[in-house]
């Protein structure tokens, strides 16, 4: 059975657990083939059989097409960002353009901005994103500023106004979602307000929101948007994207990351200087692309789409609390998560919370941490028993541990 055929199977009403069982499972028969319990879903997402297929797509047209296996090619890359534009809210697919990451498409927004740039972002910022701002500040090619969580480690945008309204910016970087707690950082749409009338663009990085939490970049009023297909999209590594707002296109903002792709007349050879480049979004496109990532999130994508994001939200909320409640049942207690200030994953803050992921795989659950948080993210594949084990073999790896629960 291909993906629509069993979405529409399941009806349009609420999922239920019985009825992705029987029609949506069979499409994930190769990652369901283990007893182990994966609860990882937040970090690298489970993809479907069809990715394989999807992928040999790809490399056939290589095989049997050589140089002229571009036309097809292209023909994904432009999938790609319309599947993408759809999920986020984006205007129109030009206002998508392909990254291998993330942390790609922050650079490429950075080395556009003119001058030595104001940044303003917060304390709980990925990885990724805060090597890189703290990088060109140690370099000189941002002047960063930092906002840090309050007494209950949360950050809000009205602290970020406060920041901005007090020494101005030129871009403010923020995650919809925290990546290390769930926090869901609400009132964007009231920080784009502000940022705007300071003269200063709203990057957000919505990673970790994407394809469990609606997302809709224009109601946010985000100027750009950094994201990829790891997560909740299932499409795993390189399907990385970035979106610049209309107003960001029609604004004349050039990239100073480019590359032949993004020239007016890419197979013209023609040598201008300086160059030009093509219209919208494209003007930030760059050299020759690795093009099987589009075909490897593709299954993903296009299941985020047929079965919906809301009902995918509506599901994990009620399977976050039903986790919630075992764990209360087994004594583990201060739980962060499944609720509408919160994404797609249970965090719990421990003192020693690294080493607990792997007391949990010896049962045969897969979890991660970063830092003092332990995360547990069932995805819609979760089943209630596989919560309820998972919540029992957590208390006693915390007594394990020596934890408190």
């Amino acid at each position: 059975m291909n993906i629509m055929d069993a979405i529409a199977a399941l009806g349009d009403g609420p999922l239920q657990e019985e009825a992705i069982a029987e029609h949506v499972a069979p499409l994930f028969s190769r990652v369901l083939a283990t007893d182990r319990i994966y609860l990882a879903n937040h970090s690298l997402g489970r993809p479907l059989d069809r990715m394989e297929q999807d992928v040999a797509e790809g490399i056939a047209l290589w095989y049997g097409k050589l140089g002229d296996a571009w036309d097809g090619w292209l023909a994904e890359r432009e999938a790609f960002r319309g599947r993408i534009a759809r999920i986020i809210g984006a205007e129109r697919p030009d206002c998508i353009v392909p990254r291998d990451s993330a942390g790609q498409a922050l650079r490429a927004v950075l080395n556009a901005l003119p001058g030595r740039p104001r940044v303003v972002s917060t304390r709980g910022e990925f990885d990724s994103v805060d090597m890189i701002l703290k990088q060109y500040a140690a370099k000189g090619r941002i002047e960063a500023r930092w906002v840090e969580p309050d007494e209950l480690d949360e950050f809000s945008a009205e602290a970020l106004i406060r920041e901005v309204e007090r020494g101005g910016a030129d871009l403010v970087v923020v995650s919809l979602v925290m990546f290390m707690t769930g926090q869901l950082m609400n009132g964007l749409d009231e920080l784009s307000k502000a940022c705007h009338a300071k003269g200063a663009r709203l990057l957000v990085d919505v990673y970790h929101a994407v394809g469990i939490v609606p997302v809709d970049v224009q109601k946010i009023g985000a100027d750009f948007a950094i994201g990829g297909s790891y997560k909740y999209l299932r499409g795993g590594p390189g399907g990385g994207y970035l979106y610049l707002s209309s107003n960001v296109l029609e604004s004349g903002l050039r990239p100073l990351d480019t590359g032949w792709f993004a020239n007016e007349d890419m197979l013209g050879f023609r040598r201008p200087d300086p160059p030009v480049l093509r219209s919208g979004g494209d003007a930030f496109l760059e050299g020759t692309p690795a093009v099987l990532p589009w075909y490897q999130a593709r299954s993903g994508a296009g299941f985020v789409l047929a079965i919906g994001v809301h009902r995918l939200r509506e599901y994990s909320l009620r399977q976050l609390r039903a986790l919630l409640g075992y764990l209360e049942e087994a004594g583990v207690t201060g739980v962060a998560g499944g609720d509408d200030r919160h994404g797609g994953f249970l965090s719990i803050r421990l003192r020693n919370a690294m080493e607990i992921p792997k007391l949990l795989e010896r049962d045969g659950i897969i979890c991660d941490a970063r830092g003092e948080w332990l995360r547990l993210c069932p995805d819609c594949l979760t089943r209630g028993s596989e919560l309820r084990r998972a919540a029992l073999s957590l208390a006693e790896a915390l007594r394990a541990a020596n934890q408190p629960v």
